[in-house]
């Protein structure tokens, strides 16, 4: 969307309906559960709007929950697996479709900015990837913090706020760090990414995350 996108407000429904963008089937591209075959739930709108978000969340349309479910399930053989994202997820009220889809022996992941918080189930996995603003980061939630499993920092050279892993909580909760190099939509920019991530990965023990789904030309 690289920041032309709405920044649309947080819901508050029962959560029997969600703006869905699109429902898939792939691989998990990046972060913990790379490489592992998963359900894509994309979720419309964003709380935010990046410069660098190429991610297409816009354009989306209302589901019925239990048409969620039964997408799901058609898309089902062999996968575990259900990543819900955006866009922001946590901008919408995704509570009882993550206690459904747990009663179904589903892993959940769900991937966040950090700025809104929802009381998931604790089997829910939370994947925070922060974001800068005009002030630098955003700050995380305290609430959401304690219930994060793992932070993905973006990590570019030419963008001061990008080129480091700020201090935003994580060592209170001992929280894993993957560093993941900034698609720029430059060959050269993101080669210089990928070495700074490598080097910040070497220096302080952080796990490196490629964006494999990119690599292999895949959804």
């Amino acid at each position: 969307m690289f920041g032309q996108n709405p920044k649309r407000a947080t819901l508050f429904n029962d959560g029997t309906s969600l703006e869905i963008k699109s429902i898939f089937k792939t691989l998990q591209g990046e972060g913990p559960f790379v490489g592992m075959p998963a359900i894509f739930i994309r979720l419309g709108g964003c709380n935010l709007a990046c410069n660098f978000c190429d991610t297409d969340f816009e354009n989306f349309s209302m589901y019925d929950i239990n048409d969620i479910i039964k997408e799901v399930l058609k898309l089902a053989t062999n996968v575990n697996l259900i990543v819900i994202t955006g866009g922001e997820p946590l901008r919408q009220n995704i509570e009882l479709l993550c206690s459904q889809l747990i009663k179904l022996n589903f892993i959940i992941q769900v991937e966040t900015n950090g700025t809104i918080y929802r009381p998931l189930a604790d089997e829910v996995h939370i994947v925070c990837s922060p974001k800068v603003g005009n002030k630098g980061y955003f700050r995380l939630r305290d609430d959401l913090l304690s219930r994060i499993n793992a932070i993905k920092f973006l990590i570019a050279k030419n963008l001061p706020h990008y080129s480091n892993v700020p201090e935003l909580g994580q060592n209170k909760y001992n929280i894993p760090i993957f560093v993941q190099p900034m698609d720029q939509n430059d060959q050269y920019l993101n080669k210089e990414n990928e070495r700074l991530a490598v080097d910040l990965a070497l220096q302080h023990g952080y796990r490196l995350s490629l964006q494999i789904h990119k690599i292999l030309n895949i959804e």
